[in-house]
């Protein structure tokens, strides 16, 4: 659906994979541009779209050629991507046995993002938990389904990451350090007795942040971390995604992979790595099972399956909502995690000062992966353990989920199931 949308971009894309040294610098801020012109024709498809949908879409249940005019109408409505944060849609969740009403509240707000919390009207004390959501080219709201299946047992807290294209320049930098200190202050804001899950990528960060409070004697150090499916260490089974970070120089991912944001948006003049680049990527890793899913889609709709069609198109409503990263923040992310490798080697640092693992004596660490990730691979995470060498056994657990790649490691029925319930337990178990 992507490379049907975006033709262009991708067209571009591969034209600078071919080019030695990559794209000349006088096409590379013409990047963002060409996808602009692509989001206004989007735009102009789903608007023909709708027209059509609402001319056809009556007769639909005369069966075929009307019934797939009128799907072909509605997936022309689908057309591009989004740049808005889509809502989380958690109204209520059951607690014990009764419907609790659940309210989002910004707690803090900087200009790179929020400290949100879903409030529940309740009296009974909950373990405090900061979700630490990824910063990839989604959303947090790609951690619904973890948020919804954790509040009925805590208080929960979410990382609101803003999209860098809505930034203005004037707000500054944001780079991996920037990173950890909003996790410092949301921990130091949510109070003592926190619990932190990060999932994915920030992984990485939530271990440098929990060592800059030990060391500092932060008294809102977290109790717990839960790390799931995250790259403590690259050299670990690397996957795909591991060997391309290694086989070109950090200055290759700068020259080709950062774009300016232009004049139309509020953050116009900051480089950026574009979310539809990594979109495309993820795509492109999967681009028979993404093709078959809008296949699938078509006939769902045209069928009238539309239980079937609506959980494909919540699916791609939350997968095609992308989000800019801060440009300093992606370079130093490639260049620390996955060429460097940093923190496996234990020689991180935050502000210019050294960072030590050992200093995580009081936060328990748990960490979570699964057999058929083939972004983190099995032993990436669990290397934290390896590094955080002064935590005795008891404030230890892994878990390796049997059957899951890694996008199951937090969503899904075996995250329900299985994967949850040891998480609920370990951090109930040091609250």
């Amino acid at each position: 659906m992507l490379m049907q949308i975006n033709p262009g971009i991708n067209h571009v894309a591969a034209q600078i994979a071919r080019v030695p040294g990559g794209a000349p610098a006088s096409a590379r801020p013409m990047l963002y541009d060409a996808f602009d012109l692509q989001t206004d024709l989007a735009a102009q498809t789903r608007a023909w779209g709708q027209v059509l949908d609402t001319m056809w879409s009556p007769w639909a249940g005369l069966g075929e050629p009307v019934s797939w005019m009128s799907a072909g109408a509605r997936m022309m409505m689908r057309a591009g991507l989004t740049f808005a944060r889509p809502a989380y849609g958690i109204d209520s969740v059951m607690v014990g046995n009764r419907s609790v009403p659940v309210a989002e509240e910004p707690v803090a707000v900087t200009p790179f993002g929020t400290l949100l919390h879903f409030r529940k009207d309740i009296h009974t004390d909950q373990p405090k938990v900061l979700m630490v959501a990824p910063m990839s080219g989604h959303f947090a709201t790609l951690l619904r389904a973890t948020v919804r299946t954790m509040l009925p047992d805590h208080d929960v807290y979410i990382t609101d990451w803003h999209n860098a294209r809505d930034v203005p320049l004037s707000e500054g930098r944001f780079g991996f350090d920037d990173y950890v200190g909003h996790l410092i202050q949301f921990l130091q804001t949510m109070g003592e007795g926190s619990h932190m899950v990060a999932v994915c990528q920030p992984a990485v960060q939530a271990l440098v942040a929990a060592a800059a409070m030990a060391q500092a004697k932060d008294p809102a150090a977290p109790r717990s971390m839960t790390l799931m499916a995250g790259p403590v260490d690259c050299r670990i089974n690397p996957t795909g995604v591991n060997e391309l970070a290694t086989s070109k120089p950090i200055a290759w991912f700068e020259q080709n992979l950062i774009a300016t944001v232009p004049r139309r948006h509020k953050g116009a003049g900051r480089k950026v790595y574009p979310g539809f680049v990594q979109v495309s990527a993820f795509m492109a890793m999967n681009a028979k099972r993404h093709v078959q899913g809008h296949t699938d889609l078509f006939w769902h709709m045209a069928k009238g399956e539309a239980d079937k069609a609506e959980a494909i198109e919540t699916f791609y409503d939350e997968y095609f909502a992308v989000l800019d990263l801060a440009a300093e923040f992606y370079l130093e992310t490639v260049k620390t995690v996955f060429q460097d490798y940093t923190l496996a080697k234990n020689e991180a640092t935050y502000r210019g000062a050294p960072i030590d693992l050992r200093a995580i004596r009081r936060t328990a660490l748990m960490t979570v992966e699964g057999e058929r990730d083939d972004i983190c691979a099995v032993g990436q995470t669990m290397a934290a353990h390896d590094l955080c060498t002064d935590l005795p056994p008891y404030m230890r657990a892994h878990h390796l989920q049997a059957g899951v790649g890694h996008y199951g490691v937090f969503a899904g029925r075996r995250w329900d199931t299985q994967i949850y319930p040891q998480v609920r337990n370990f951090i109930q178990a040091h609250n």
